[in-house]
């Protein structure tokens, strides 16, 4: 049976922020059923829309329409910290529970009072009940609780009983997942859902979603994933415009959304022929401007003063001159009415992309042999009091978790994987000497320079343009706060050149990831280490970046759960179990 819940839709909905357009009269309709994946450069509003469909976020312009039911996976979770985990779950079963006891009431009326018979409308009101109980699946709404937890890594016997609070930030976001996988809202809006997910996790989310009845609409970095889910693509990118005044479907006036139908690889094909349509005829026309533009310079007398006389009389020479002169100014007058046509209303030259540009050469030779960093036998331990109970006592134990060494030579490319909370941020951050193990031995080779992409980058409250902190990596003298705001610096393809003046108080969690690693870049270390370099970044830049470590002169080692990126991964790699 059908979902009677009403569409999402989304109509010119406008949105700056300091005067800055985010969104430029975004129009989106998403039927029941159909799953629709955000995509775009950091900081073109795919989480600020979210946030407006949500209702969150009300926008300068434009109209939104929701179904009351509507789910949004939050970014801070909306439970108290005392809140027990079977409260949330019951919390997400109470509309069951509702339309339950909704069709118990139903069936008491229709069997009467005493068993007298059923009281008036009793059988249209047991049927509609009878509907809205199948249509929720009240039957097996506890089973499909158990199996959301435990398909999403939660040990439902053993956190039923705990606070919200003593949860790993991995765990909640997972709970907060399997609320509303059990809600079954009308309508679910997701930001980045597959952060803190395994694979088998996120295959577990892909087929729950595939199998909502209502809308969905998601921003994820995971392109695994948007090929699994997705049925359209909704792309926000404005630097992304095709044709300007072209009516095949292209078009795409101030740079508002294009919707694209199928996968994320469907989009990505349907990207290329778009592209290389627009610079096919952005060739053409301005061939074609060069051939106009040559042929009004050429003038009647540019033509005809040069034609010899030669035996015929004067009367006739004039005659036919006259004809020619008529048939030339006719075609220069076409030629101009053309030309103008064309300079007024001419296809836009296809924009270069950004694109991510780390340096060329070798890297600086560090002393002390081929290997350049390593950590042996390092054990990290949690900080007294902290850490859910049953957990393990230690961040990081790379004896117990079957990696005993790790050696960082040069040249190395080394991935490091590992279910959350294994620990494979805690030994990036041994590495980069700013976590010292309570075991084990850390150590780099003399003069080896170490530089860390860290996951949370925490510069949201920053009052700083990136143009500050890239003349600071640069070397430039931190007092002189007025000059670095001036100073000339390279983003390394990663940032356009509008947003190295904005505070970074300003830019997307993407933008804020960006300017840390043109930072690092900068920096050109020995040894990079990246931590979820994927995440909060998009799907270009992503690839872009992974391209760029097969280049980068020194040792990298990345720290990831992105399948797409373990998937192409032909390094070494290590798993902490």
């Amino acid at each position: 049976m059908a979902r009677s819940t009403p569409v999402l839709r989304a109509s010119d909905v406008r949105v700056s922020f300091a005067g800055r357009p985010v969104l430029r009269g975004v129009d989106l309709v998403v039927d029941p059923g159909h799953r629709t994946g955000l995509v775009g450069e950091n900081g073109v509003g795919k989480s600020t829309l979210l946030r407006v469909l949500a209702g969150t976020l009300a926008p300068d312009d434009g109209a939104v329409t929701r179904p009351d039911d509507l789910g949004f996976l939050h970014q801070e979770f909306p439970y108290p910290p005392s809140t027990t985990v079977r409260a949330v779950v019951d919390d997400a079963l109470a509309r069951v529970r509702a339309i339950e006891r909704e069709l118990e009431e139903a069936a008491l009326a229709l069997a009467g009072p005493d068993g007298a018979g059923p009281v008036a409308g009793a059988d249209a009101a047991y049927t509609r009940a009878l509907d809205r109980a199948e249509l929720a699946d009240v039957w097996d709404a506890d089973a499909r609780a158990a199996r959301t937890l435990a398909g999403l890594g939660l040990d439902v016997d053993g956190v039923a009983g705990r606070a919200v609070g003593s949860l790993s930030g991995g765990q909640r976001t997972r709970l907060g997942l399997a609320a509303l996988l059990v809600r079954q809202p009308g309508a679910l809006l997701l930001d980045e859902p597959t952060n803190h997910l395994d694979d088998d996790a996120a295959e577990f989310l892909a087929a729950a979603l595939r199998a909502l009845p209502g809308a969905v609409v998601l921003a994820s970095h995971d392109r695994v994933f948007l090929d699994e889910v997705c049925t359209e693509i909704l792309d926000l990118d404005p630097v992304a415009e095709p044709l300007r005044g072209a009516v095949d479907g292209a078009s795409r006036p101030g740079g508002a959304a294009t919707l694209y139908g199928g996968t994320y690889s469907d989009y990505l094909d349907a990207k290329r022929v778009e592209r290389a349509r627009w610079e096919q005829r952005f060739e053409a026309e301005q061939a074609e401007l060069a051939e106009l533009r040559r042929s009004v310079a050429v003038t009647a007398r540019d033509v005809s003063k040069n034609r010899e006389r030669g035996n015929q009389a004067k009367i006739l020479y004039d005659f036919k001159g006259e004809r020619v002169q008529s048939q030339v100014s006719r075609r220069v007058r076409n030629a101009q009415l053309r030309l103008d046509t064309l300079d007024r209303d001419q296809v836009r030259k296809p924009p270069p992309p950004l694109r991510f540009a780390p340096p060329s050469g070798g890297a600086v030779t560090p002393g002390g042999g081929d290997v350049v960093a390593w950590a042996r036998g390092v054990v990290v331990h949690r900080p007294a009091g902290t850490g859910a109970p049953g957990e393990r006592t230690d961040r990081l134990d790379m004896t117990a978790s079957g990696v005993p060494s790790i050696e960082v030579a040069r040249g190395t490319r080394l991935l490091v994987t590992g279910a959350n909370g294994a620990g494979k941020s805690t030994l990036l951050h041994v590495l980069a000497g700013d976590l010292a193990p309570d075991a084990g031995t850390v150590g780099r080779a003399r003069g080896v320079r170490v530089g860390l992409l860290e996951q949370d980058v925490h510069l949201h409250d920053d009052d700083r343009t990136p143009r500050e902190l890239l003349a600071l990596a640069q070397g430039w003298d931190p007092a002189d706060r007025a000059g670095a705001r001036e100073a000339a610096v390279d983003a390394h393809g990663l940032l356009a050149p509008r947003d190295l003046g904005r505070p970074l108080a300003e830019l997307s969690v993407g933008q804020r990831r960006r300017v840390v690693l043109a930072m690092l870049v900068t920096q050109a270390p020995d040894v990079l280490l990246l931590d979820e370099p994927t995440n909060h970044v998009s799907l270009t830049l992503a690839g872009e970046l992974m391209e760029a470590v097969d280049e980068w002169p020194g040792a990298v080692v990345v720290a990831s759960h992105d399948r797409w990126l373990r998937q192409r991964w032909t390094g070494d790699v290590v798993h902490l179990a």
